[in-house]
């Protein structure tokens, strides 16, 4: 990561968490510190705050604002397999609900766990 940010590029994680945080969610937090020193940005929304927010369905990297990365998980947590989506319409939806939970979040240096 720390790579990527050197070359300029601006990078954004918002995590959006159920409150109380699971054992894993506490573990990511705990870690994230190392991201925030190579230059990542990240927020953290507890779903309380999301309503009001048309969210997609599945966790996704926006690339450049014209391509979609997007993870799909199985019901056991399990990263199953990626799909790349070009798609302006849904490239559009995307970006629009990400702005809208970066908006709510709270960034990590001020998040604490409940």
């Amino acid at each position: 990561m720390q790579e990527t940010t050197a070359r300029g590029v601006e990078v954004r994680r918002a995590r959006v968490i159920s409150e109380p945080v699971s054992d894993y969610v506490q573990f990511e937090y705990d870690i994230t510190f190392a991201n925030v020193a190579s230059g990542e940005h990240v927020r953290w929304l507890p779903r309380r705050m999301a309503t009001g927010i048309a969210l997609p369905g599945n966790d996704f990297w926006l690339l450049d604002d014209t391509v979609l990365l997007v993870n799909h998980f199985g019901g056991d947590g399990q990263f199953t397999t990626e799909e790349v989506v070009t798609d302006p319409g849904t490239v559009k939806l995307c970006a629009e609900a990400f702005e809208s939970v970066w908006s709510r979040s709270v960034a990590h240096e001020e998040y604490r766990p409940a």
